[in-house]
């Protein structure tokens, strides 16, 4: 009776219907087929302890994947916020001229800049370690620091200028219909973007002009030193277009001129004003002197006619 009262005790200690599957099977798999129940119930217990082993192991495994998920989500935000950054810091750096006025600055290599009125200029914050490479949309006078191992570059829809270390005065507004460089020192590389026609190069006192339509490059003996005449608050227009120079006008004094006949826009014009000492009107009254121009104003335009 003490044997079946152990027995009843154990059997009560049994959590479910699965363990008391075990439990009957451990008693048949005894060899030497004898009522050994305390025998028996160990080989149970040990084959439950495995079970549990099996069961409870499956969320180990799901947890370690949702680790590695976590890390490789954690690891791709971690790389995009990286390159955020790293793009922020090498953001563009964008230096504007207003209308009516210059500016002058350095740049990080060194290299001295002026930009004319209704100019600017765009370069990296990598400037000077990277490279050198710019854009330019306006008029600039550049005095550039040399550098052989990075050679400098400015480049324009239709023209792009490249360096060692020189003094140039580089001009190409949108609206302009003539691309030119003055070279006062040193030698610059040209690559006509407009036409394809090889590199080209300049050599001091020399000056090129692109015709933005057509391509044609043109390159000539100049007075190059009258080209930054500007940065001296000084207009030089070297056989430059009516339609250019109204344009650099405009900029200049802050004025509206327009031409009314359009045959006046190709004519060509030789002169230097200085805007300090000379109003627009004194600089149109030398212009119309020519007896090609008059003018007439109406508000706040001026309108030019052929005469």
């Amino acid at each position: 009776m003490e044997e079946k009262k152990s027995h009843t005790k154990n059997e009560r200690s049994l959590p479910d219907h699965e363990e008391q599957e075990l439990w009957f099977s451990a008693l048949v798999a005894d060899d030497s087929c004898a009522y050994n129940v305390d025998k028996a119930f160990d080989r149970f217990v040990s084959r439950t302890q495995q079970k549990r082993r099996t069961v409870f192991n499956i969320p180990k495994i799901v947890y370690g994947a949702a680790a590695v998920i976590l890390l490789l989500i954690a690891s791709t935000i971690s790389y995009w916020w990286g390159e955020r950054q790293l793009q922020n810091q090498f953001a563009d750096i964008l230096v504007e001229a207003p209308l009516g006025a210059k500016t002058k600055l350095i740049l990080p290599d060194s290299t001295l800049v002026w930009l004319n009125a209704g100019s600017k200029i765009v370069y990296s914050q990598g400037f000077g370690v990277k490279d050198r490479h710019l854009r330019l949309n306006g008029e600039a006078y550049f005095e550039v620091r040399k550098n052989e191992k990075l050679p400098f570059d400015v480049m324009t829809k239709e023209l792009n200028v490249k360096v060692l270390g020189t003094k140039f005065n580089f001009r190409n507004y949108d609206e302009d219909e003539e691309v030119t460089v003055n070279l006062l020192e040193g030698k610059v590389q040209l690559e006509n973007y407009v036409k394809k026609m090889g590199i080209n190069y300049l050599f001091p006192s020399e000056k090129v002009t692109l015709n933005k339509l057509t391509g044609e490059m043109v390159i000539s003996r100049a007075k190059v030193k009258n080209a930054k005449e500007w940065t001296n608050d000084g207009l030089f227009f070297d056989e430059m277009p009516l339609a250019d120079i109204v344009k650099e006008l405009n900029r200049s004094y802050g004025v509206k001129i327009q031409i009314v006949d359009e045959q006046l826009t190709h004519n060509r014009f030789y002169a230097l004003f200085n805007r300090k000492e000379q109003t627009i009107y004194n600089v149109l009254d030398i212009i119309t002197a020519t007896n090609q121009v008059k003018y007439k104003v109406e508000g706040d335009n001026i309108l030019l006619y052929a005469k």
